[in-house]
């Protein structure tokens, strides 16, 4: 049963690559404002419970619900605008584009979702400011530390207000200062914004800073509060 109050949630998803199943039956929810860590030791599902929670890859049985609708009920098209709009991403490295400041990388999600140049970078500084980069605007990502750069990412996934940031090991490349530090703002950042936020790791200092564990093995989930 899915809980009340639910911004995302998923009842009984399976999911194979050939042979190999990534998902038995998993299941998840996550409210408005709440930081879920999504735990598991490599190749457990963590990775692949993410891509299906974000409509990336479409799972082989189960529902998918967020805000009310059913994700498998959407077309591309419209999981592409969910994924520009509503969702968020920050990666392990980043994945800034190089070619493009960091300033530009920030307002990239806006100006694809066709906001004016000027209003874009305006919004894109207030959230450099806000995670301490406003420093590094006008520099290319290469040229900023791996910290600095994660926060830039950080300020790009968060730039369009979405309900939901997808995080994917945010802090893996990251030394532990640096990445305490990501992880303050992120969470801080988020929690203001009541967005919630699925944080993938393996790390328990970095699922410190979540509200509640789910632990994947083997491609089944276990919700650690409901755990007596």
């Amino acid at each position: 049963m899915i809980p009340a109050g639910s911004l995302l949630a998923a009842e009984d998803l399976h999911k194979s690559y050939g042979s190999n199943s990534a998902l038995i039956g998993a299941e998840f929810s996550i409210h408005p404002g709440e930081v879920v860590a999504v735990m598991g030791p490599s190749g457990s599902g963590k990775s692949t419970l993410l891509h299906c929670l974000a409509g990336i890859v479409a799972p082989d049985a189960g529902t998918i619900t967020y805000a009310g609708r059913e994700l498998s009920a959407m077309n591309d098209a419209q999981r592409s605008a969910l994924r520009r709009s509503e969702f968020g991403f920050v990666f392990q490295f980043g994945q800034l584009v190089p070619e493009l400041t960091c300033l530009e990388n920030v307002a990239l999600p806006l100006r694809l979702n066709g906001v004016k140049r000027k209003q874009a970078e305006a919004t894109a500084l207030a959230w450099m400011t806000r995670l301490e980069v406003e420093d590094i605007a006008a520099q290319r990502p290469g040229e900023a530390s791996g910290g600095q750069g994660q926060r830039v990412a950080i300020a790009r996934a968060l730039v369009t207000s979405p309900r939901v940031v997808f995080a994917d090991e945010p802090t893996g490349a990251l030394d532990t200062l640096n990445g305490e530090l990501v992880m303050q703002l992120l969470t801080e950042a988020a929690r203001a914004a009541s967005t919630a936020v699925v944080l993938v790791t393996h790390e328990a200092r970095v699922a410190a800073f979540s509200d509640r564990e789910v632990v994947v093995r083997d491609g089944r989930t276990q919700d650690m509060e409901r755990i007596v």
